[in-house]
Parts: C-alpha cells; sequence; structure tokens
C-alpha cells in the first residue's frame, strides 16, 4: 500500500474533492488538519524544491491570511519562508498531499493526481 499524507483544511472545498477522489479510487490516506498541525519542516524544504520555480505556489494566495500579509514572498530567505508557513497552516496551498514521503503535491488536478497514483 502507498503511503499519503493528506494535509487538509475542513472547510476547503478543494481538499473535500481531493479526499473523495482519493476515497473514489480506494486509495487509504491519513488525514491531517493543517491548520491544528502544519506539515514539518522536512515536506515544505521538499515542497519548496519541487516547486522551486516559483516559491510562492507554496502558498495560498486566494486566502484572506495571505492578503493580509503585506510581504514580498521573493524577498524572503528559505528560512523566512518556512517560519512563515509553520506559523499559520491557512498560508500553505492546499490541500498539502505527501506521497510516499518523497513526493509533494499542490492543489488539487485530477489529471495530475491519476499520473502520480498510477
Amino acid at each position: 500500500m502507498k503511503k499519503i499524507i493528506f494535509y487538509s483544511y475542513l472547510k476547503c472545498s478543494t481538499c473535500r474533492k481531493a479526499a473523495k477522489w482519493l476515497k473514489n479510487k480506494d486509495y487509504e490516506f491519513q488525514l491531517i488538519d493543517i491548520v491544528k498541525e502544519p506539515p514539518h519542516v522536512n515536506y515544505l524544504n521538499l515542497a519548496l524544491d519541487e516547486y522551486s520555480d516559483d516559491k510562492k505556489r507554496v502558498f495560498n494566495t486566494r486566502g484572506k491570511a495571505f492578503k493580509n500579509l503585506n510581504i514580498d514572498i521573493y524577498g524572503l530567505s528559505r528560512q523566512e519562508i518556512i517560519q512563515l508557513l509553520l506559523s499559520d497552516g491557512k498560508l500553505i496551498k492546499r490541500p498539502f498531499l505527501i506521497y510516499e514521503g518523497k513526493k509533494v503535491i499542490l492543489g488539487f488536478n485530477e489529471i495530475e493526481y491519476a499520473k502520480q497514483f498510477i
């Protein structure tokens, strides 16, 4: 069985769609509330590595928490970004899925999920 860790926010409709997709495909996953328990530093580092073309993609840019920030993300160091993300789970793009401990998938796209889980 493939190990899937699924960080989600209960009120997030995209998270609910992704969880439903996983359940319909009979994937088991560990569900974690991203607000109560943000992803570990090593997972955030992995996400920043995978989305290194634009570090802003790791942020939930449409959320109120992000919009209330008056910060230039591109001016921050990697460590500052990680500290910021750990300070408020609502800042993190969700769902935040870790597959087999070495692949991070941000957001939900049915085609991308299907490609990853074949």
